[in-house]
């Protein structure tokens, strides 16, 4: 069972973190939704409280799309949801829009930060953003194992390059927190972090395989997205398409001075998407 923080009562909601994150990501949302629905924020497979030394030898596929959308649903299973709104953004997001397609009759609805989608996933390869995607490539060597895993130093300036370029709003770009190096600083912990890229989940795989194939088929059940503008990994022209990927989109909000860490740097929006869909 994977770890978990629970809070408040009502209609579950179910946050999903991002890469390189943890539940910490909901840090500022929490305290705003705990009273009006009950609130679980769990660690996905291999991250943070959820990661133990054995997980260093099990395969990749451990702990990708599918495996960590059966460790939610185990989860919700575990705390007697029927059905949950699912919050998510990065591995988040990819998460929830595969349970909301697989298993649409556990998804209640979705709010997603910088959603990712067939046509952001297909963008992700133009030659003037490709670049962006250069640590997809790097996870897959076992170099980066070497440089990074177990190091705190390390760690911390890894994570660190990827808060400072990826967030905007100050509580995303004042850097990492201690609790977050430690969490990734564990002999292991940042190896199995990356399995998520090597599993084949990740964005640049995913458009990859797409390539002379249909799109996967749409998401039906209600959306809410939040798209922060000043993402540069997801900058606001790969939000383009978001109305086929989810055919019942109940709006897309962009936030002009919000960077990739959606539910940490925009915490009230989403708390508002959130209540919109109780």
């Amino acid at each position: 069972m994977i770890s978990y923080a629970h809070e408040g009562n009502g209609v579950p909601v179910v946050c999903l973190h991002g890469w390189p994150g943890a539940a910490s990501d909901y840090r500022a949302l929490l305290p705003l939704l705990e009273r009006d629905a009950q609130v679980v924020v769990p660690e996905l497979l291999g991250f943070g409280a959820s990661f133990t030394p054995s997980d260093m030898d099990r395969p990749a596929t451990d702990f990708g799309r599918d495996a960590q959308s059966a460790a939610v649903i185990e989860l919700m299973d575990h705390l007697g949801f029927d059905d949950a709104v699912l919050v998510g953004y990065d591995v988040g997001s990819t998460t929830a829009s595969h349970l909301a397609r697989t298993r649409p009759e556990r998804v209640r609805a979705l709010v997603l930060g910088n959603a990712i989608h067939p046509g952001s996933a297909a963008a992700s390869l133009d030659d003037d953003h490709r670049a962006e995607f250069w640590y997809q490539d790097f996870h897959q060597l076992a170099l980066a194992s070497r440089l990074v895993d177990g190091s705190t130093a390390n760690v911390r300036a890894y994570l660190e390059h990827f808060w400072s370029h990826w967030g905007h709003r100050a509580i995303a770009t004042d850097g990492v927190t201690d609790e977050l190096v430690e969490a990734y600083a564990r002999p292991g912990a940042f190896t199995t972090s990356v399995n998520w890229y090597r599993s084949g989940s990740a964005t640049l795989a995913t458009a990859l395989a797409m390539r002379g194939q249909e799109p996967p088929s749409p998401v039906t059940v209600p959306t809410t997205v939040l798209w922060g503008d000043q993402d540069p990994l997801f900058p606001p022209r790969l939000a383009e398409g978001l109305e086929r990927a989810f055919t019942d989109l109940r709006g897309v909000h962009h936030l002009e001075d919000v960077g990739h860490f959606v539910p940490l740097e925009a915490a009230n929006e989403v708390a508002a998407a959130v209540r919109a869909l109780l």
